[in-house]
């Protein structure tokens, strides 16, 4: 039986000056801002609030606490909020811990951006703390790190 997983429930949400940003505050005490950029960027479904900065300030909790809301048809859930959170605040992978993998496998900048199909400047970014480590990133280290592991000798 796999584990239960609980999704934080959020306390309040409320729209920052940055554009496409929100302070969350959560029941595990967590509380920061959010960059919300990427998905109201990437997903057609945030086009008002892309068109529409008072759009975005209409930002509220949903009725059960698990999602934020802005109409009927446009919410995000608290998933994918905290998922941004843990992203953007270093929780998934630090700076230091991506450095470390990088030079634990003896990878030049660019031997370590074609192994994780990446440019060379964004792995500068990550090991220099200017941009956060995708969850994808930091999985993807752990994931050659078991294939080097489980490799034969040669």
């Amino acid at each position: 039986m796999m584990p239960r997983k609980t999704i934080p429930r959020l306390l309040s949400v409320s729209a920052t000056a940055k554009p496409f940003s929100v302070h969350t505050r959560w029941d595990t005490g967590d509380d920061g801002e959010i960059d919300l950029t990427g998905p109201i960027m990437t997903f057609s479904l945030y086009r008002p609030l892309r068109d529409s900065p008072q759009a975005f300030a209409q930002v509220r909790l949903g009725d059960l606490r698990t999602d934020i809301v802005w109409s009927e048809e446009i919410d995000m859930s608290a998933d994918t909020l905290w998922r941004l959170r843990q992203e953007q605040s270093g929780v998934t992978m630090s700076a230091d811990a991506f450095r470390s993998w990088r030079e634990r496998n003896a990878h030049t900048l660019d031997t370590a951006a074609r192994a994780l199909g990446l440019s060379r400047r964004m792995i500068a970014y990550y090991e220099q703390g200017e941009k956060p480590i995708p969850r994808t990133v930091a999985l993807a280290t752990k994931a050659l790190d078991m294939i080097g592991q489980a490799a034969p000798a040669r």
